[in-house]
């Protein structure tokens, strides 16, 4: 059994949700979508290794990483050669981290549109009922719709304000990874300028 505090919590949510209207269901599709996207994002970071390598890698931990991640590096190899496989190892790793960024950036983006839809929605609702006339049935329908307008408005906000911050987070985790390759590749060249 849940806590009562909690318990009163989710029938208040549950019936914020029933008073927002149809505008919700997409609402919440795409809270999850904008937030599972983030997850997965996360994840890809958090697996690539970065937290193992040394804070200034070598030749042989960036040769150890780079054929960790499945790309191939000739020992010994020429500048060409190691130019070539870290614009592999780019190619790779960095591509399905944008279009996941672009995705949620969408979905981010798209959770005020659908709020605003539910406000649109909501206020023809308002301007219904006040075109009835007076009466209780008429105050209800009119409430009905404030109500509906404004749930929608708040909901389709407080997906997206956080949304921003994760989004421009996981954008600059991208950024640090790219320039953990670009170190990298610097410390695979001086080795490979040592070498020879």
């Amino acid at each position: 059994m849940m806590p009562e505090p909690l318990q009163n919590a989710f029938a208040s949510g549950l019936e914020l949700w029933g008073r927002g209207g149809w505008a919700m269901i997409p609402l919440a599709i795409n809270a999850l979508i904008l937030y599972a996207i983030a997850a997965r994002i996360r994840l890809t970071l958090w697996g690539k290794g970065l937290a193992a390598l040394p804070r200034h890698p070598d030749g042989d931990s960036a040769r150890d990483y780079i054929e960790g991640r499945g790309v191939d590096l000739p020992e010994p190899a020429t500048m060409a050669e190691g130019t070539a496989a870290f614009d592999e190892l780019r190619l790779r790793e960095l591509p399905p981290i944008d279009r996941n960024l672009r995705f949620m950036k969408a979905a981010m983006s798209a959770a005020p549109l659908w709020g605003l839809l539910g406000t649109v929605t909501g206020m023809l609702k308002t301007f219904g009922g006040l075109s009835q006339g007076g009466g209780d049935e008429t105050m209800g329908t009119i409430s009905k719709g404030i109500s509906e307008a404004l749930i929608t408005t708040q909901t389709g906000l407080m997906i997206a304000i956080p949304g921003y911050f994760f989004y421009y987070y996981l954008a600059g985790q991208r950024e640090r990874f790219a320039a953990v390759i670009a170190r990298l590749e610097t410390a695979a060249t001086q080795g490979i300028i040592h070498a020879t």
